[in-house]
């Protein structure tokens, strides 16, 4: 069911479906508006929670990766939205964003600039760096609890936000399983924010230009 073209400079977007591992995933390319100097994929939360491409976290995310200079793929994990398939419990999702990925790598011929995920999301983009490498990582209000063990530790530079009245996830414990990882991973606290950042989205996205900006 594969429709999706990558879209030329004047076009600056596009939206579609390219075949994932378990049937179609709707994607949608939007571009920075100088040259990019690469992509990167942003994950939504969970899918059973209404969790998807358009949330606002996900969009302010790639909205802000954009202002630094990177093209951004927002795609809908497998059963979510137009996207096809059974929901895996995290466990295919990590194929859904391999799919995506790759495809943005051959079609666009851009370099891969990393992952970037909200909650669900981040911890399907932990395990992807942490399985496959990566060469940047931004996680928002990852939940650690996801995780029966210690962490993965992606060799790349990860940033891991925060806020510190998150009342969804257990977050003294995930800021704390976060900074136990070596080498030290940055931690950025939002204080006074919740899991969805309500009234701080303008926060997030100078945080979040600000690290691909440095990447």
């Amino acid at each position: 069911m594969s429709d999706l073209q990558w879209p030329d400079a004047d076009a600056q977007r596009a939206s579609g479906f390219i075949d994932g591992p378990d049937g179609a995933l709707e994607v949608d390319i939007e571009l920075p508006d100088e040259p990019a100097r690469g992509f990167v994929v942003v994950c939504h939360p969970h899918p059973q929670q209404g969790g998807t491409k358009d949330n606002k976290v996900v969009f302010m995310t790639a909205r802000a990766t954009r202002q630094a200079g990177l093209a951004t793929l927002r795609f809908n994990f497998r059963a979510t939205g137009n996207s096809e398939g059974q929901y895996d419990e995290g466990r295919g999702e990590q194929d859904d964003l391999r799919a995506v990925r790759d495809w943005a790598a051959q079609a666009s011929n851009l370099p891969d600039a990393g992952l970037a995920g909200f909650s669900f999301g981040s911890a399907a983009a932990l395990r992807v760096a942490a399985a496959d490498g990566t060469p940047s990582l931004l996680t928002i209000g990852l939940p650690s609890s996801y995780f029966d063990h210690q962490l993965p530790r992606p060799d790349c530079d990860w940033l891991a936000i925060f806020g510190d009245q998150d009342d969804v996830i257990d977050v003294e414990a995930a800021i704390a399983a976060v900074r136990e990882l070596e080498p030290p991973v940055n931690v950025d606290i939002m204080e006074g924010a919740g899991h969805f950042l309500h009234g701080r989205l303008g926060d997030l996205r100078k945080r979040v230009q600000t690290f691909w900006a440095n990447q």
